[in-house]
């Protein structure tokens, strides 16, 4: 399977693209349209301060390839709601998401919500970076019988986001008290936030255990960085999360290689301090595993991949929605507008800012693309 770069997505340049208008059943924009056939606008505003998107709401085909146990390469295509974005702000105008984002929530505006609702794939899905950053999505996939997995929690009564328990960290061999906390695991994050009293607890083991010296490096964002080289013989201690039922999710990598001119020349511990009792399980944690949100059965699985093609994916009949199947909601006014999580992480590469600061630009960002890594999407059956 071939890996390929992605760039900005442009309706007029896709046969298939066409606007979903004001006068739709499923536009609430309302008293922002001006006439029926009008394209329907929208909004989201993030986390980060003063990062937004707005633009025009547009239908157009997801072309999904065919995978699993004895699947020759067919693919299917499968109609989704696009937000094109055509006015940014904040990180946008600093390049973040060049290839955009690609919502994969709870909510029933995400691709997985539009594919499991058109029948075409079991509610479920799978991420999986491996250690040369990239990586694989698989729609569909439930995992392997093998795989441990832990309850997704609600919040407020609901489940609205990806949130699981953790009942202790470990370093080393050493499994610290009083470290328990809820997570939000976040594909959409690079790096790991975990609870300040939690936080201060791990760094400090992880601090007595690491056999080099601790420095800073300017610019960093973490605390516990490490003076090192190539030849250094550097003693990392692994991180591991525990869940009930004595399930464990090992951090197989848990620092972030700092390089000058001359190679490697220290580590900094990838976790910073989080803002308030819900830490984020981030992109860096997941380095090395498939993880699979599956959102059938509510709960997080994962197991230790290479992330190549799965041969012992769950299977389902590929099938296309029938004719006549009723439109996918399109998100409702407060959908549009709510924050909707953590602003996305810094992708690979970035357009000048010129381009990206116009909010005349014909050209919209397909919002693909939610980590540092190229993704080949995969469907299941």
């Amino acid at each position: 399977m071939q890996d390929r770069d992605l760039n900005e997505y442009s309706p007029s340049g896709s046969n298939t693209s066409k606007h979903v208008s004001c006068s739709h059943e499923l536009c609430t924009a309302g008293p922002n349209c001006k006439g029926p056939k009008q394209p329907c606008p929208y909004t989201i505003e993030y986390l980060s301060e003063n990062t937004s998107s707005s633009g025009l709401l547009v239908e157009d085909i997801l072309h999904l390839l065919a995978g699993g146990n004895g699947v020759s390469n067919n693919s299917i295509q499968a109609p989704v709601i696009i937000g094109c974005g055509m006015k940014q702000s904040g990180g946008y105008l600093d390049g973040i998401a060049p290839d955009g984002l690609m919502g994969l929530g709870l909510g029933e505006v995400s691709v997985p919500s539009f594919l499991a609702k058109a029948g075409l794939i079991t509610n479920s899905f799978s991420m999986c970076v491996d250690e040369e950053d990239s990586g694989r999505i698989f729609f569909g996939d439930q995992g392997p019988n093998t795989q441990q997995s832990t309850a997704f929690l609600p919040s407020n009564g609901n489940y609205e986001t990806y949130i699981i328990g953790v009942e202790a960290c470990c370093i080393g061999n050493s499994c610290l008290k009083q470290t328990s906390f809820r997570a939000l695991v976040d594909s959409g994050t690079s790096f790991t936030f975990l609870p300040e009293e939690v936080y201060d607890k791990i760094a400090v083991e992880f601090d007595k255990r690491v056999n080099a010296t601790i420095t800073s490096y300017e610019g960093s964002p973490w605390k516990y960085c490490y003076n090192t080289s190539s030849q250094d013989l550097l003693k990392v201690p692994s991180v591991t999360l525990m869940f009930l039922a004595n399930n464990s999710f090992v951090v197989h990598d848990p620092v972030f290689p700092i390089y000058d001119n001359q190679g490697v020349v220290g580590i900094c511990l990838a976790i910073q301090p989080a803002d308030g009792d819900i830490g984020t399980i981030g992109q860096n944690f997941m380095t090395g595993y498939r993880t699979v949100f599956d959102r059938e059965n509510m709960k997080l699985g994962w197991s230790r991949s290479k992330c190549q093609d799965l041969g012992d994916a769950k299977s389902m009949p590929l099938t296309p929605p029938p004719k006549g199947t009723p439109p996918i909601p399109l998100p409702t006014t407060e959908q549009q507008s709510t924050p909707g999580g953590f602003a996305p992480a810094v992708a690979g590469r970035a357009p000048p800012k010129a381009s990206a600061a116009s909010s005349r630009s014909r050209f919209c960002l397909l919002r693909w693309l939610a980590l540092l890594v190229l993704f080949c999407i995969v469907f299941i059956f």
